[in-house]
């Protein structure tokens, strides 16, 4: 054979092999997944946009518009109805990898559209997603909690998360909202904005959902950079009853002023020396309520629903994705937090361990 009809050959090999991998790609992507929550309830979903007008909105490209949000709320329900979407709408930006990611058409959530609420008053959880994300992007989390007795009001950070879709359109990050460093005096501005955010919609949630909602008791949890907003959140709100930070780097004032409210730090365990150092300067001005621990194994993007989403290995390969039990260790974690406060007890979990930034 000449060495033309062999590099055909070769060619042709190659292009069957890409096609044959494609192929295997779209079929493995259209593979159903589940995000459904483990708990006793059956979980409501709705959203709602809120406007603060108290505040102009410093992230915004344009000057002097109010601080618009979109917030997703998850709920206990009386009766199930149609099945939510996963990403509905121009929520369906959030699907970054074409055929190398499950396809969010076949994400099951296992939360139902507008369902009505259970009968009672339940606690309220504030939940803030990582630089960049979407609160959609913890629907196993918020699910999860949900179906434990709890509301959820996840928000989305406008203009810091890569997508946030208001009045129907997709709203990208702006360069004020998603910095290329925040270190110093730019990250404790951004987590003074991200903090009023969450504690403007704990009160909204209390004016929108009425009676469903025990205003007294709300507790505030993030990821990454939401969870040092999560803490900050906490510290100026008196009807906070505790913070959980997932993986994040505490900023702003509460590392030096503490919080005197439970608060639970659960992480990856690949702390870099910023994130040690916040930490215990947080812990050695807190009260005595609080707690932190390390997931064996676990990476940052572990604490989302990355972690339930089928990956092909080119992709899996480049994203923090480590323990496949992750989330569900931070489920069990954040629900023994949450419900006993002052007396949480650690469940006793394998691969979970005391954070040794404590002992540094």
């Amino acid at each position: 054979m000449s060495l033309k009809r062999a590099g055909a050959a070769t060619a042709a090999v190659v292009v069957l092999l890409i096609c044959a991998y494609g192929g295997f790609l779209r079929h493995r992507s259209r593979h159903e997944v589940s995000v459904a929550p483990p708990g006793p309830y059956l979980v409501g979903r709705g959203s709602q946009e809120i406007a603060d007008r108290s505040r102009t909105d410093e992230l915004s490209p344009l000057g002097g518009n109010p601080r618009v949000l979109s917030v997703w709320f998850w709920y206990p329900a009386a009766a199930a109805g149609p099945q939510s979407a996963y990403a509905p709408g121009a929520w369906a930006g959030m699907h970054r990898f074409g055929w190398g990611q499950t396809s969010f058409s076949r994400v099951r959530t296992g939360t139902y559209d507008d369902a009505p609420f259970a009968a009672g008053s339940f606690p309220l959880v504030v939940l803030l997603p990582g630089m960049g994300f979407s609160a959609p992007q913890y629907q196993a989390l918020a699910a999860g909690l949900a179906s434990r007795g709890y509301i959820v009001a996840g928000v989305t950070p406008t203009y810091s998360a890569n997508l946030s879709v208001i009045a129907g359109h997709a709203v990208r990050a702006s360069a004020a909202g998603d910095p290329s460093d925040l270190s110093g005096p730019a990250g404790d501005r951004l987590v003074a904005v991200w903090a009023a955010d969450a504690r403007f919609a704990a009160q909204q949630a209390g004016v929108l959902l009425g009676v469903h909602v025990n205003r007294n008791k709300v507790a505030y949890v993030g990821h990454s950079f939401g969870g040092a907003a999560a803490l900050e959140a906490c510290s100026g709100d008196s009807a906070c009853v505790g913070a959980a930070d997932l993986d994040g780097t505490p900023y702003g004032a509460v590392v030096q002023g503490g919080l005197r409210k439970p608060l639970l730090l659960l992480s990856s365990g690949k702390d870099g020396a910023d994130q040690e150092r916040s930490a215990q300067t947080l812990f050695a001005a807190s009260g005595p309520a609080a707690w932190a621990y390390s997931i064996t194994g676990a990476r940052h993007f572990d604490f989302t629903d990355y972690a339930a989403y089928w990956l092909a290995a080119p992709v899996r390969a480049v994203l923090p994705l480590g323990n496949p039990r992750t989330l569900a260790i931070t489920g069990t974690f954040l629900a023994a937090f949450l419900a006993e406060g002052d007396s949480f007890r650690p469940p006793s979990m394998d691969g979970v361990r005391r954070a040794d930034m404590l002992d540094r």
